[in-house]
């Protein structure tokens, strides 16, 4: 553990366009992410990594992620300990926060009070796991001001990252520091890195910074007129320029219990694409990413829903979930969900299929639903019988959100509307088709391939019953 005094800062403000419409309602951070929050792992991270001094600052509609913070990130104040959620407070000036610089610059006396020799700053909206003590040690050893952690990625995805290049022939003595050459948001290209000319360095959003050296830069980016007030595009290049500016390689930090599939995992979850694919990388038998690590667990709040279960439903319908996530209070009904994340009490009726899809807090599917490939925010409910993802045309017409990829989102809250005889057949049709997982585990076997067909045909005969299935049924 460091002997310096470190402050963390997180930087939880954004507003998250790019999320939309999971953002139509609550900032960025605080967007549901497998039954956590973003902010969680940024907020587990540091917690892990010996760090109880942390400020979050937040702007963009951050009620919930307040709400969310007061209700679960609770220190020792005894040992002086805090998680501390701060707004924007017009400090230094009539403006709110004006970028990541500024947020930091107008919350000045956050870093006055706390009086530490080092401050950690990162983002609250990545999906990883990180040893932020390794990284601080690496900024001490090296001598740098300001450290910049950095993932390797695919040379043809410098576009989209701040790229960082390094001058290689100044020598730390420090594994995975070097001293930053250039810093560039996101360039054409960039030459590949020395030891692997097919992969470069981009920006991770997480900073390490002497505590002096990091008012200085603030104080004169503020007195600037051309700022954009920026972590990555101004504050940054100051230290580049400087020669006092070091990055640190992603690769070189240890995580204990890390698997060799899941070792520094890093995703940005800006788009819905992104965060769509990284709950993706969670269900998998040997996941990308491993929710399971003990040793460097993701906190969270403690929910008070009961078990999740999985019960037969009527004319002997069976109630299954394959190469799933299913958190506490889900009930599924005698339907059938395949490769998908589903958050607390989420409800799936009688005969209904989810497929491919995430499913945010107490949605509830009815009987004979059929839901592919979405993503469906908190509380909606999907009458019996309706189609989500099955028909692009039909999802546009209701107004819902639908990727270029092919998703279908649903908002908050949004309502789904009882479905015509067209969306029934529709609906009847898709449930029919058997899981892919099922179809494998099958193949080639005759017996098993009619005990499913039978399997099938009893889930279709209950989909299709007029004695009910709603959520009534759930303590049955």
């Amino acid at each position: 553990m460091s002997v310096k005094k470190v402050l963390a800062i997180v930087l939880a403000g954004g507003e998250g366009k790019r999320l939309m419409p999971l953002t139509a309602d609550r900032a960025k951070p605080a967007v549901p992410f497998a039954g956590f929050r973003l902010v969680d792992f940024a907020l587990s991270n540091l917690a892990n990594s010996g760090y109880f001094r942390i400020v979050v600052l937040t702007q963009y509609k951050s009620h919930s992620l307040d709400r969310h913070i007061s209700e679960t990130w609770r220190m020792s104040t005894q040992l002086g300990n805090y998680v501390a959620s701060v707004p924007a407070q017009q400090r230094r000036g009539k403006s709110w926060f004006l970028g990541s610089a500024n947020a930091i610059y107008q919350s000045m006396n956050l870093i006055g009070d706390a009086e530490p020799d080092i401050v950690v700053v990162v983002g609250a909206d990545h999906v990883y796991r990180m040893d932020f003590e390794q990284m601080v040690q690496n900024h001490i050893k090296s001598g740098a001001r300001a450290t910049v952690a950095a993932v390797r990625q695919p040379l043809e995805m410098a576009n989209q990252f701040g790229v960082i290049e390094v001058d290689t022939s100044f020598d730390t003595g420090v594994v995975g520091a070097h001293k930053i050459s250039a810093f560039v948001e996101k360039p054409e290209s960039t030459p590949g890195l020395r030891e692997a000319p097919d992969q470069f360095l981009a920006s991770m959003g997480n900073y390490v910074f002497d505590t002096d050296a990091l008012v200085e830069a603030l104080e004169q980016d503020a007195a600037k007129a051309d700022t954009k007030n920026d972590m990555g595009g101004d504050i940054i290049p100051y230290f580049v320029d400087r020669d006092e500016a070091f990055v640190y390689d992603f690769s070189t930090n240890d995580i204990p219990d890390a698997t060799d599939r899941d070792r520094n995992y890093w995703r940005d979850v800006g788009t819905i694409d992104s965060y769509y694919e990284a709950h993706m990388d969670l269900i998998s038998p040997l996941p990308i990413f491993n929710l399971y690590n003990r040793a460097w667990p993701i906190f969270t709040r403690n929910t008070v829903s009961p078990p999740a279960k999985f019960v037969h439903g009527e004319h002997n319908s069976i109630g299954t979930a394959l190469d799933s996530i299913v958190a506490p209070g889900v009930v599924v009904s005698g339907g059938v969900v395949e490769n998908s994340v589903l958050s607390n009490d989420v409800f799936v009726g009688t005969g209904a299929r989810v497929q491919d899809s995430v499913l945010m807090d107490k949605v509830m599917v009815g009987r004979g639903a059929v839901v592919r490939r979405a993503i469906i925010d908190k509380n909606v409910k999907i009458p019996a019988g309706a189609t989500i993802g099955v028909d692009h045309e039909l999802d546009h017409a209701r107004g819902f959100t639908i990727t270029e990829s092919g998703l279908t989102v649903l908002s908050k809250g949004q309502v789904v509307s009882p479905p015509d005889a067209a969306e029934l057949a529709l609906a009847k049709a898709a449930a029919a088709e058997l899981p892919a997982a099922l179809k494998l585990a099958i193949h080639d076997d005759a017996a098993l391939e009619a005990t499913m067909d039978k399997v099938a045909g009893n889930q279709l005969e209950a989909a299709e019953s007029e004695s009910g299935g709603e959520p009534a049924k759930i303590a049955e």
